[in-house]
């Protein structure tokens, strides 16, 4: 493995510094494990991922073989108690590692999030020891990838709104349905899903079910999307037929699957916060190379008014979604509620992400629409950063029932 890096834990870190501009301020507050990990992760994307960042999104290619390196270096439980294979590290540290791939690929960054907070937090969190061991300890450990299926064709913003049922048949459950957008379906050693138990008892009759798609018989990916980008990072189709799974693998008790939802998309949305602030610096230090070193008449773009204000702009909302993010992810960790701080995040993070990526192609003119140049990548990815684990317009409707309203 090409620029194979030493195991990472909390107790002895091998820092690894990626030369930057250290005007910007990535080093405020965090504690020094956290910046050693970061600068570590950091490191890794810029020799690993960068370079193949546009191969494989053009490609629509996954790429196990980065999957695999950030199993060597520690990187796929990071949230995870270190009892079930993960590295004990806390949501700030997650948050971390998900801006820094983010930053150099929005597919890899997509697929981490979807596995690490979607896939393997819930086990940790809802799930009984004998589930930890059976089916954590491999997320953890990067054995396998994981998945999250929500949503169906059907029911959009209203995730509740659900056709997929789980019947108890005995010792089993017996699953049909659709489910559709479930990132990491066709790569995924386990998928969560959600399936209504109680049919009319509402958000009381959903449950979550442990699937695992090799081996249970009923299960079938049926289509693998072709998007507009984040192409690197499967978005698939899946369909339950008469598919029987044991009843041990409910996670928590029926009618427990809505709350475990509503907790779990409140990190979900830290996450996607995380790799909107990724994605939009990715597109600002591409902009910024590329106005210090393109000459029009007789200087660089960068001292012209124009291009300078949009830089300076960028910036400045860059390291707000920065802020606001942190605070939801130190928030989650000290135990506060995060409802609206992770909504407002995502919020603020996302809608910043797609201006400041936006903005990246205009500094970059032609060449910014074309794919020899990274702007186009990120923009084309910052838009599901306000679609994806709920809309923008989910999000005011959050925040305005948080006011009260």
């Amino acid at each position: 493995m090409a620029g194979k890096m030493p195991v990472l834990d909390l107790a002895h870190v091998e820092c690894y510094i990626f030369p930057q501009d250290e005007s910007r301020s990535m080093n405020f507050d965090l504690p020094d494990e956290h910046r050693m990990i970061r600068d570590s992760v950091r490191e890794f994307c810029e020799a690993e991922i960068a370079p193949v960042a546009q191969e494989i999104e053009d490609e629509h290619r996954f790429p196990a073989e980065i999957f695999d390196q950030l199993a060597d270096l520690d990187m796929l439980g990071v949230p995870v108690a270190e009892e079930w294979g993960g590295l004990g590290g806390d949501q700030l540290l997650y948050t971390l590692v998900t801006e820094e791939l983010g930053r150099v690929s929005g597919s890899v960054g997509l697929s981490y999030a979807a596995h690490t907070s979607l896939a393997s937090k819930p086990i940790e969190n809802f799930g009984s020891d004998e589930q930890k061991e059976r089916w954590l300890r491999p997320l953890a450990t990067g054995e396998y990838l994981g998945g999250w299926a929500l949503t169906e064709p059907g029911s959009g913003s209203d995730a509740s709104d659900m056709e997929t049922t789980a019947e108890r048949d005995g010792d089993e459950y017996v699953l049909n349905g659709t489910k559709q957008f479930i990132t990491n379906a066709s790569v995924a050693g386990s998928i969560l899903v959600k399936a209504v138990t109680e049919p009319g008892a509402g958000y009381d009759g959903i449950s979550t079910f442990i699937v695992d798609p090799e081996h249970d018989d009923g299960f079938e990916v049926t289509t693998v999307w072709d998007k507009m980008g984040l192409n690197a990072s499967p978005t698939c189709e899946i369909q339950f037929t008469d598919c029987r799974i044991p009843a041990d693998r409910l996670l928590g008790e029926e009618g427990d699957g809505w709350d475990q939802t509503k907790a779990t998309l409140d990190g979900g949305r830290i996450s996607i916060a995380a790799l909107s602030v990724g994605l939009a610096q990715g597109a600002f230090e591409a902009a910024l190379s590329y106005a210090k070193e393109r000459e029009q008449f007789g200087q660089p773009i960068g001292k012209f008014d124009a291009v300078r204000d949009m830089l300076v702009a960028m910036d400045r909302k860059i390291e707000r979604a920065r802020l606001l993010t942190h605070k939801a992810a130190t928030a989650y960790d000290d135990g506060e509620g995060v409802t609206r701080i992770s909504s407002m995040a995502k919020l603020d993070a996302s809608e910043i992400c797609r201006e400041v990526a936006e903005d990246a192609v205009q500094v970059l003119g032609g060449y910014g629409y074309t794919t020899d140049f990274a702007p186009q990548r990120f923009y084309r990815d910052a838009k599901l950063m306000e679609i994806g684990e709920g809309t923008s317009e989910i999000q005011r409707m959050v925040l305005g029932r948080e006011l009260g309203l």
